[in-house]
């Protein structure tokens, strides 16, 4: 166990564990009920957001100044979906500006729920991290 000060390498892989893959780092710990709990949510939220037709951010795009500042902040609540965002990106899936998923009464909730799958993986993340520097039990 690491003091609190210090955190080993092993907390510093389990947090990227569970920030790539959703869950992975309470898994690996044998906190399968976290795992499963915290993981899970964020799985459930991100398909939900994705079949309500919501909208992944990133930028790069055709934006230019401000616009391109406003991109960040959502972009960086995407990215914390890990894998599932990485999977979509290669795939090009749900980041054009679709008129038919625009046209969906439930874009708007679809895409609050892929900001939230993100933002709750960045604290199933540092949960498994501080459960593996002995912070938490």
């Amino acid at each position: 166990m690491e003091t609190e000060s210090q955190p080993g390498m092993r907390s510093w892989l389990l947090g990227t564990a569970g920030w790539f893959v959703p869950g992975a780092g309470h898994l690996l710990q044998g906190q399968w009920v976290r795992a499963l709990v915290l993981g899970g949510a964020v799985w459930v939220a991100f398909i939900a957001g994705m079949s309500m037709g919501g909208h992944l951010f990133n930028i790069g795009g055709a934006e230019s100044g401000l616009s391109t500042l406003l991109q960040v902040p959502p972009t960086v609540a995407n990215l914390g979906s890990g894998i599932l965002y990485i999977i979509c990106w290669m795939l090009g899936v749900g980041f054009a500006d679709d008129p038919a998923h625009a046209a969906r009464a439930t874009y708007e909730y679809g895409n609050t729920f892929l900001l939230i799958a993100g933002l709750l993986n960045y604290l199933a993340m540092l949960d498994a991290f501080d459960i593996s520097a002995g912070r938490k039990s």
